[in-house]
């Protein structure tokens, strides 16, 4: 059996948005109790990953290092059409990740004791970003 869904994540600017509970909400509705949860966020600036969700710095920490590596206002950036926080947006999301895989067994997310999923925004305006869900056998 397979499943498929989507997640919509509304966001107010550049960050991490924690979605792990969303994400598990999803995988319980399918009644499956195991398989491969994958998970694919549709657009070009911004990406997934998995993190720590038990303190908020370390979330912090990950946007400001993440500002320090790729600055908006780089001479480099031609493609200027959008928005000074366009170009940086699309590098950022190319140096992580747009796709997750997480197992699920006995129903549960097979994340460790410290791990919530987050989308995480690169662009400075109010956005709604879709995720794709599907979970495999």
């Amino acid at each position: 059996m397979s499943a498929v869904g989507r997640l919509t994540v509304p966001t107010e600017g550049p960050g991490l948005y924690e979605v792990t509970n969303e994400v598990l909400g999803w995988v319980r509705s399918t009644g499956s109790e195991s398989g491969l949860c994958t998970l694919f966020v549709q657009h070009t600036s911004a990406s997934l990953l998995v993190q720590e969700n038990a303190d908020p710095s370390a979330s912090r920490d990950l946007e400001t290092w993440m500002e320090r590596l790729v600055k908006e206002g780089d001479p480099l950036f031609t493609h200027t059409t959008e928005g000074p926080d366009d170009m940086p947006a699309h590098v950022r999301s190319a140096l992580t990740a747009t796709s997750l895989s997480i197992p699920v067994w006995d129903g549960r997310l097979a994340l460790g004791t410290w791990q919530g999923i987050f989308l995480w925004e690169h662009r400075r305006d109010r956005r709604e970003r879709s995720i794709a869900l599907h979970l495999g056998q």
